[in-house]
């Protein structure tokens, strides 16, 4: 073989291995900027987000995303009446629509964070056929949702614009479940501070406290249910809620039920 016809084998040679790579660096730069993508546009904190949305509702909300009850006298729901039934077969089956305002990758995501509670739970989120109690997934104006079921049509809003998120998704179905916030919770004084002093005085409502059924679990700040330190604060810096003993502990996270959301879900529901 000739020295210039051994110089172009090896130079077809090295071609040949390097596209390969090159394709496989490409691909790894695509991911890393997907993943990037992803984490920059769920660095808003969970509570943040919602209250933002909310803004441009008219609906009556109590603590932010609890639409005020037309049924019930008080924000209470641990009776049989206000939770989804359950089957023979020991699943708990919760009808549902999607607004067609939805684009695919947006019901895809609602489809994700319904998943999670198929996984770990026994509830059962199925497409409504003709069932009277049913969840109506709408695009309105904020994220927020009635607390536990309430009969007919039951809206819960995610707007396009602030709301179709894991956390926030599971947050607001959460509140179609029956769980209020964690921080209203009958021994919340225990566990965290109200700056009292830090919130206007026509909010301070949001963060009066219930008579809950606590299901004999702690107190837990990582719950999805639990709102962050700054929520209706009046100034920035300002923090309207502080954890106790420790103020460094971090609350309000937006990624998911915690292990408790889902061990509350199984002891309310019976799993």
């Amino acid at each position: 073989m000739t020295p210039s016809a051994s110089l172009l084998l090896l130079l077809l040679l090295g071609l040949s291995q390097a596209l390969p790579l090159q394709e496989e660096g490409i691909e790894e730069e695509e991911e890393e900027e997907e993943e990037e993508e992803v984490d920059e546009e769920d660095t808003v904190d969970i509570t943040t987000r919602i209250l933002t949305s909310n803004n441009a509702t008219d609906e009556i909300l109590l603590e932010g995303d609890l639409l005020a009850p037309k049924t019930r006298n008080a924000m209470k729901c641990w009776s049989q009446s206000c939770l989804w039934k359950k089957g023979s077969g020991g699943l708990v089956t919760i009808p549902f629509t999607t607004s067609s305002q939805f684009t695919s990758w947006e019901r895809q995501k609602i489809t994700n964070a319904m998943n999670a509670f198929h996984s770990k739970t026994c509830l059962r989120f199925v497409p409504r056929r003709n069932q009277y109690d049913y969840i109506s997934i709408e695009n309105k104006g904020g994220c927020y949702s009635s607390l536990g079921k309430t009969g007919g049509r039951q809206v819960l809003s995610l707007n396009r614009r602030g709301c179709v998120y894991h956390g926030t998704i599971q947050h607001e179905i959460n509140h179609a479940l029956g769980f209020q916030h964690e921080q209203t919770r009958s021994d919340r004084d225990s566990y965290v501070r109200i700056n009292w002093q830090n919130i206007n005085p026509q909010n301070a409502y949001n963060f009066k406290r219930h008579a809950t059924n606590n299901l004999n679990t702690p107190y837990d700040y990582t719950s999805i249910m639990h709102y962050g330190k700054t929520a209706f604060s009046i100034q920035r810096g300002k923090d309207s809620i502080t954890p106790i003993p420790n103020p460094n502990v971090q609350i309000g996270q937006r990624k998911g039920m915690s292990r408790w959301d889902i061990v509350r879900i199984n002891k309310l529901y019976r799993c």
